[in-house]
Order: structure tokens, then sequence, then C-alpha cells
């Protein structure tokens, strides 16, 4: 799995003259998004959605999304194990059982599986064997917490958002891993021992997956903050704080994972907006209006356009990079924690009443859509006629446990929250059926 980007072959140089000093054998990372900038293209062909090559059971469900690196796909699941299996098969190569859930996607270099669990742990494992190589230790995960959060009663007491469903996923670039966590820091590691280099708290917990392009680190943080910092040293280069909700806790933070192209960072926040900011100044060049609907996945970037779905708009939608004109604007029949996948003149992604998504990158019109095996058993339970959600079958009542009643019942649906991979002309992708599909 390669990013299809210019710069492809300066990259590989860096990485084969850093790796060596590391001991490590040289070659390119695979990884959340495809690359370090998170731009979401892969090259390949679009797959059609017209066959299944092969699926695979785990004993969980499976938010990690997948990374294909030499032929063996690798995605964590929730039933705290890491899998390699054959890309080309689904023939289970090796299983790693973590002391945690694996909601992170890993990323592959130099023969070692570098991974978040909710153990708190960031681990590397040999990519052949699945032996464990090295383990560093955060100051714990743990998910954001407001009183009364989404209007839950009662309205005083401090909660976990049970919407908060992701792990930061390690990203690597010039022999270091850069990952977020629940204890509010960004770390910096050394790639081939997991020894500490730097190590920046943020004011709130960290899920987004960085982004890192021209020396600098870009993430978000539940503190409603973009970060950009020296991907050497961890110093602080410049910051954005977004929108604020001191009310409900809804409209707040950044979950979304940035994307980095031609000199501006893009990314989505749980306060309703979409942004661009200059990626060497963090000034706002503009944003986007989703009248409340966050956007949690990472957008995808290609050709001078921008894509995103979004969660309770239930859109998709292409806008101009450079001055976030709406290009288009596709209506959704559900949720989408999805991040878009490009592939070609195609576009993949997820929705959580467990479909998959292909649609023409051009004009967002449908092409195909993949429905899952959850989807097919409990459909008839929880959504009506038209496909759509029936909220009150979904939650019982406004409390906390009603939310994770709630979450259970839709992840049910087998759930695609999950982002797309292209290699080869197949598209993986987990469900919370606890599925990996790879489809042709």
């Amino acid at each position: 799995m390669t990013p299809n980007r210019p710069y492809q072959s300066l990259r590989t140089a860096v990485v084969a003259l850093v790796l060596p000093f590391l001991g490590l054998e040289a070659s390119v990372p695979a990884m959340f998004r495809g690359d370090a900038a998170h731009t979401g293209i892969y090259a390949s062909e679009p797959p059609s959605l017209t066959a299944t090559a092969w699926t695979f059971r785990t004993g969980g469900k499976v938010l990690s999304s997948p990374a294909v690196s030499g032929g063996v796909l690798f995605v964590g699941s929730a039933d705290h194990r890491m899998y390699a299996l054959d890309a080309k098969t689904g023939e289970l190569k090796w299983r790693f059982r973590a002391a945690g859930a694996i909601a992170s996607s890993p990323a592959i270099v130099a023969g070692r599986v570098i991974f978040s669990s909710l153990d708190g742990l960031i681990q590397a494992v040999d990519a052949t064997t699945g032996k464990s190589v090295w383990t560093f230790r955060t100051e714990g995960e743990r998910r954001f917490t407001a009183p009364g959060i989404h209007g839950a009663q009662p309205r005083t007491e401090l909660m976990p958002d049970p919407y908060d469903v992701f792990h930061s996923s390690p990203v690597v670039a010039d022999g270091l891993v850069f990952v977020g966590s629940g204890d509010q820091h960004v770390y910096a590691l050394d790639a081939g021992t997991g020894a500490l280099r730097w190590k920046r708290k943020t004011g709130g917990v960290v899920h987004a997956t960085p982004a890192v392009s021209g020396g600098r680190v870009f993430i978000g943080s539940f503190d409603r903050t973009m970060y950009a910092l020296d991907a050497a040293t961890g110093a602080v280069q410049w910051t954005f704080l977004t929108g604020e909700d001191p009310e409900f806790h809804n409209q707040v933070g950044i979950a979304s994972s940035a994307a980095v192209a031609d000199g501006r960072v893009f990314f989505g926040c749980r306060d309703g907006h979409f942004y661009a900011l200059d990626a060497a100044k963090g000034t706002l060049l503009w944003k986007h209006d989703n009248h409340k609907g966050w956007v949690i996945a990472s957008p995808a970037v290609q050709g001078g356009r921008v894509y995103f779905p979004t969660s309770d708009g239930q859109r998709f939608k292409a806008l101009d990079a450079a001055t976030g004109k709406l290009s288009y604007d596709r209506p959704m029949k559900a949720v989408s924690f999805s991040s878009p996948a490009i592939v070609g003149n195609r576009i993949l992604f997820g929705t959580s009443d467990g479909w998959l998504h292909l649609v023409d990158r051009d004009t967002g019109a449908r092409v195909a859509d993949f429905q899952t095996e959850g989807c097919k058993q409990n459909g008839k339970k929880y959504l009506d006629a038209e496909g759509r959600m029936i909220g009150s079958a979904l939650y019982p009542d406004g409390t906390l446990d009603g939310m994770i009643i709630g979450l259970d019942r839709m992840f049910s649906l087998g759930s695609i929250l999950s982002s797309p991979v292209v290699a080869e002309g197949i598209v993986y992708v987990g469900s919370t059926d606890g599925t990996i599909y790879a489809l042709r």
C-alpha cells in the first residue's frame, strides 16, 4: 500500500537514510490514512464492491482501520488482539494479545507493527512473528468526560463520553513514532527502541491521530485546540482554538485527525465546523458550517478538493480546498465516523448503519454499496422502511446508560467506523459486527 504522492520517492530516500542508524531495515511505513500527511489517497484500481474476496471474524468490535504491508493485512480488535492476515486469502498468520481493547490503527515500519491500546500501552511487535519487540507505558487511557454530557441526566454527574470511540493511532516519520493519549499528552518515541524522545501536555484527551508534514506534528485535542508541534523537539509552533459548549459539552473537542496538503491543515471538529488553517502560521483560512454536525473522520484531499462525511447532519461533502466553497453536498441515511479513501476517481467510506459506500469522486453520486452481516441480521430491529435509524428503538432513555445501550444496539448493525484501505483492487475494512471484510 503506497500513497500516490509526488514526494513519495523523496520520503523513501529519507527513510532509507534514517532507519539504518536505528538498526532497522529501510522501508516505507504503512499507516492510518496511507501516509503521514493523512491525504487518504491509495494507488490502486478502484474496487466495484461486487464480490467478496474473503471475510475474517474476530472476537470483538473492529474500530481499527487496517494497514497493508508486504501482502499482509494488520488490524486490531476490541477482543484485545492485533491480527496479521494474508491480504489475498484472509488466512491468519498470527495474533498478538494485548491487555486492552485496540481501537487504534497500526503503523507498520521496518518489520514492526506499532499500535496503542486501552491498557495505556504503545507497543511494537514483530511483523513476521507477532512477538513483542518493545513497550512504552503512557500515563493511562481515558475517554473525554464532562458533567451531563450531551444533555444526559443527571446533569451534574461527571460522565465519560460513549461516542469517544477511537484511540490515537501511531504515525511514523523520520525514525520517530508520534501518537496521542487519553492522558492528555502527545508522545514522540524512538521507532527502533520505544524510548521517549519528548512528550507535550495538552489540556484534554488526545484521541486524534497526528499528521506529520514539513517537520511539524499537527494534532487536535479535546481541549478544543489544534496544535502544531516541532517534530524534533515537541516545542509548540502555534495553536488554534475552536468552539466551546459549556452547557451540554456536545459541540466541543477535536477528534478528527488532520490532513495536510498544499500548505494547509484540514480538520473537522465537534463544534459543528470544518476548518482550513495555514500550516506555517496556524491562521484561519476558512471554515465551513456543518450546522452542528460533528466531523470525526479524517478528511481526504486531492486535486484541489477536500472530502469528508459528517455525523448528525448525515452528509458527505466536497469543498474547494483553497476557498471552502461547497462543491457538492450529498445526503446519507446515517452518521459517519469513517475516514474516506480516494482511489482513482472513486471514494469509499462507511456509515454507522452497516453500509460501505462507493461514490464518484467528482460528483458524489452513488456508484455501489455493501451491506455488512450485522446490518442484514439486525436491520429490521433498528432501521425504518427507508433504511434510517429509529432513535426510539435504539435509545431507551436520556441517561448515560441509555446512550451506552443505544450505541451498543447501533453497533449490532455492523457499523463501519473503521476507515477503508485499498490495495491491489481490494478494499479492506472492519465492522462492529467483529468482521474484517475484503471486497473486490
